[in-house]
């Protein structure tokens, strides 16, 4: 894999892996943001995501281990399927909480999970795993009482290793790389 230009091999990279979403629940997202998110700073399209595993930052070195063990993880696993089931907010961010039918993609995230904290790349979090679509972030709690958009069940279309630039205007993520759910690893 080859880094941005602006990447050394002891830099250190602000990481996380996610499983991206198809082009229709985006489009039918953002629609159900921009009607119905008032007051908050809206996640643009492009960044809407669920998160796998946030890794913080990490020497740019470890990025081919990493991407293997995303590979490894994804390759194994079939039949993820995610619907919005409810809005939540914490203190920060309004999120779409996700149905993962047959809890496919939380044993994808525990794969995953497992693969990183070997390398020595990640430490699990003592809550379990949630899978959400985080949608707004905020200041100040809006409380507001949303019903989920009407996106119905939708298969992701791939997990990728996003790199997270911290900017004035809030984070830029960048796709380093994507691979394929339940694709087989070298050709077996």
């Amino acid at each position: 894999m080859s880094l941005p230009a602006s990447v050394g091999g002891d830099e250190r990279l602000r990481l996380f892996l996610a499983l991206r979403l198809p082009d229709e629940a985006l489009d039918a997202i953002s629609a159900w943001q921009h009607e119905r998110l008032r007051g908050v700073r809206i996640v643009a399209r492009d960044h809407l995501h669920v998160t796998l595993a946030f890794l913080g930052a990490r020497p740019a070195r470890e990025l081919d281990g990493i991407v293997a063990a995303l590979r490894e993880a994804a390759a194994g696993c079939e039949g993820i399927r995610l619907a919005p089931v409810r809005y939540r907010e914490t203190r920060s961010v309004g999120m779409l909480v996700l149905d993962d039918e047959g809890g496919r993609a939380a044993a994808l995230a525990g794969d995953l999970h497992g693969r990183l904290e070997r390398l020595g790349a990640y430490r699990r979090e003592p809550r379990p795993w949630l899978p959400h679509l985080t949608v707004a972030r905020f200041r100040e709690r809006p409380r507001l009482e949303l019903d989920p958009p009407a996106v119905g069940t939708f298969v992701p279309s791939d997990a990728a290793a996003y790199l997270s630039r911290l900017r004035p205007g809030g984070a830029q993520y960048e796709v380093l790389e994507a691979v394929a759910i339940g694709a087989r690893v070298g050709g077996r």
